[in-house]
């Protein structure tokens, strides 16, 4: 709709709605950690977790908050088993040095290869090196400006990319990065998992596709402001073949968890809102009697599932809670949606044994899954 010269000048907006002051935040976060806890970095693996359960305002509080969740877990009596084992961590990063090996000439191979791109030559791997996290970003953002403007091709080996989470920056380094002579920057993640006959574990693709897409989306931030770049939406995929150490590779569609990545750090900003509803006083410091931090811990809520225990270090305490509570959540997503309105094993259960409305369709298929169980066991009921 467009005014005429003569209806005068457009009204003034509407005044913005008063925001709390980032510092103020960010008091409000190091008084959840606890006096004296410094916070904890978040990183990509962090960032990719929270998009895969972004229902979850346990754990965007305590990751935003900065909180140790190994720590916690540990004193909350349930310590965790998440994370790499040092055999795995040793061969991931024999694999990686042998992808990038001579320059990464192998790795470049496969780059063409997979992403339909012309053979590279003359490929120039930067330098990045610099002091601190802060400075290698920063070394990182003036390589890729000089890259781009040279219109060439660039392999950087382990960029520092920077992305601010919650009013703070978050340091995240990706395996490798290529730039092409049209000034697109793609993301490449080296995984020491097999690709097998060209497949690989859908839960682990799918993890490092959530965790190339925070890449993704920091390079985007730093692609905004400089003219002529663009990031690609599909990340290269390294991975063992078969049962060899040889490398194969794979182009991996990143648009949905970049889609995901940027609302659940959209919701890490407005964290406040979820501090604003805790108890006065709340606080997770491991310090605390295990009663008094439990009950803290337990005043978030949590929508457990058993991919937890595969990314979140506080895995075990939630899955506990959870059969504690006879909550189907335990079960696993799926059989939570196909139970609709039932949030525990108990109330199915009952349903399936004649209680509830025979006109609900999910009491009705549970009476029906009974049955066919009593005639499959030959009518013997356990």
């Amino acid at each position: 709709m467009s005014t005429s010269p003569d209806s005068g000048p457009p009204p003034p907006p509407p005044p913005a709605p008063p925001t709390r002051p980032a510092t103020a935040l960010r008091q409000r976060l190091a008084e959840l950690r606890g006096p004296a806890v410094a916070p904890q970095p978040l990183d990509a693996r962090a960032l990719a977790a929270l998009a895969a359960n972004p229902g979850c305002e346990r754990r965007a509080l305590l990751d935003g908050a900065g909180v140790n969740k190994a720590v916690l877990a540990e004193a909350l009596g349930s310590p965790s088993g998440f994370g790499q084992s040092q055999f795995a961590f040793m061969r991931g990063n024999a694999f990686e040095a042998r992808v990038k090996a001579d320059g990464g000439a192998e790795l470049m191979r496969l780059f063409a290869e997979r992403m339909g791109t012309a053979e590279a030559v003359d490929v120039q791997v930067p330098d990045l090196s610099a002091a601190g996290p802060e400075g290698r970003a920063a070394r990182t953002a003036l390589a890729l400006r000089e890259a781009t403007g040279a219109g060439g091709w660039s392999l950087f080996d382990h960029p520092m990319l920077a992305l601010e989470v919650a009013g703070s920056p978050a340091y995240l380094e990706p395996d490798a990065l290529v730039v092409d002579p049209a000034g697109c920057w793609t993301v490449i993640e080296i995984k020491s998992f097999p690709m097998i006959d060209a497949s690989a574990d859908a839960a682990k693709v799918g993890a490092a596709a959530r965790q190339s897409a925070v890449y993704v989306l920091a390079l985007q931030r730093i692609a905004e402001h400089l003219p002529g770049a663009s990031v690609a939406d599909r990340a290269l995929l390294v991975c063992p073949k078969d049962f060899s150490n040889l490398p194969t590779a794979a182009a991996v569609d990143v648009r949905k968890q970049l889609s995901v990545t940027r609302r659940q750090l959209a919701r890490l900003t407005r964290i406040e809102d979820i501090a604003a509803g805790l108890p006065e006083g709340t606080t997770f410091d491991p310090a605390l009697p295990a009663a008094e931090l439990t009950a803290a811990v337990e005043s978030v809520d949590a929508a457990y599932a058993p991919e937890c225990l595969a990314a979140c270090e506080l895995a075990f305490h939630c899955r506990d809670r959870a059969r504690r509570a006879g909550a189907v959540t335990a079960l696993g997503r799926s059989v939570r949606g196909e139970l609709g309105g039932f949030s525990t094993v108990a109330a199915a259960l009952a349903a399936a044994r004649g209680e509830g409305d025979p006109s609900d369709p999910t009491v009705a298929a549970l009476r029906r899954a009974a049955a066919l169980r009593v005639e499959g066991l030959g009518g013997a009921v356990c």
